[in-house]
């Protein structure tokens, strides 16, 4: 699997460095090195590269700038490479891969690219799933019945999610997470152990979370099947589910069947 890159910075020599120690890494082909933001955006639309090393302070379009002058298309990978420690928490905001300090350290950089193979990987099995979904459907759509369930198709959720809160970012383990409470445009995400606070609606963390383990259990709560420990009935056809921690999380009657796989 070659990984296509682009390289994006305003100083010549830093660009010359990041590409010499890439060729330490026979997968990755640097296809195109880009001077500013608006060179970036245009050979990002037209190449569409797996990958863009991308600086972040640059005349005119900053990096920032340049992940949202991409993202009418599939956006490619990102990882920003600075000399300003102060981006980071913006950087994976931007749902960056890894964020770089220059100058790059040669075990970071390694390291990096691992991830982006990783996310590379997962996103093209998702895409070979979906075509192969595509051809059944034209030629036996009935052998779809038995994908039933299975849908969006795992590969595709999020298992470990990025969270900033008061000032630092968490990697938080998805399978981790017992239950989730919407705030508003905030999500309260309990680990048992610990409680963060996402800024994101339930409409969109709903679709980064694999809805055979997560459900909605209320119209503001989401539950984590996996860490359910028991089932106490309550009144008015509602109950509560009691989870690993101990904690109790109720189900209002309008999601009754949630509760129903519990049940033998």
């Amino acid at each position: 699997m070659t990984i296509r890159t682009i390289v994006v910075d305003d100083e010549k020599l830093a660009i010359q460095g990041l590409q010499l120690r890439l060729e330490a890494f026979p997968d990755v082909e640097v296809i195109g090195t880009c001077a500013n933001g608006r060179e970036a955006i245009r050979a990002i639309k037209t190449e569409k590269p797996d990958l863009v090393f991308l600086d972040i302070q640059m005349p005119g379009f900053d990096g920032f700038s340049v992940v949202k002058g991409v993202m009418e298309i599939e956006p490619p990978l990102f990882v920003f490479v600075t000399a300003y420690q102060e981006h980071a928490i913006r950087a994976f905001e931007a749902n960056a891969v890894n964020y770089l300090m220059k100058p790059v350290d040669e075990a970071k950089l390694a390291d990096t690219l691992e991830r982006v193979r990783v996310r590379l990987a997962e996103k093209r099995s998702a895409e070979e799933a979906e075509k192969l979904k595509v051809v059944l459907a034209e030629v036996s759509p009935e052998s779809l019945d038995g994908m039933a369930g299975e849908g969006e198709f795992a590969g595709r959720y999020e298992k470990m999610i990025n969270i900033k809160d008061r000032g630092k970012i968490f990697r938080v383990d998805v399978d981790t997470i017992e239950h989730i409470e919407a705030a508003g445009d905030y999500m309260c995400i309990y680990t048992g152990d610990n409680s963060l606070i996402l800024r994101e609606t339930m409409k969109d963390l709903e679709r980064r979370l694999d809805p055979k383990t997560f459900q909605r259990v209320h119209r503001s709560t989401i539950v984590n099947l996996d860490l359910v420990r028991q089932v106490r009935p309550h009144t008015n056809g509602e109950c509560f589910l009691v989870l690993e921690s101990g904690a109790e999380v109720k189900v209002s009657r309008s999601y009754r069947d949630v509760v129903a796989r519990f049940v033998h």
